[in-house]
């Protein structure tokens, strides 16, 4: 089972994109963050890992 990808606001007015609960990248807007968020999620459909190539 994969674990969750979540974006969550900052309180500096940014977001942070997490996997579980690490941390992958912070300091995005919120449309940089959601477009993040889903391609993590596009390639984990496609079978690959999400932070090869990132």
């Amino acid at each position: 089972m994969s674990e969750l990808i979540r974006v969550k606001p900052t309180q500096d007015g940014t977001y942070t994109v997490y996997r579980g609960s690490l941390a992958l990248v912070s300091g995005l807007t919120r449309l940089q963050a959601e477009r993040y968020e889903a391609s993590i999620a596009a390639r984990q459909l496609r079978g690959l890992s999400p932070l090869v190539g990132a």
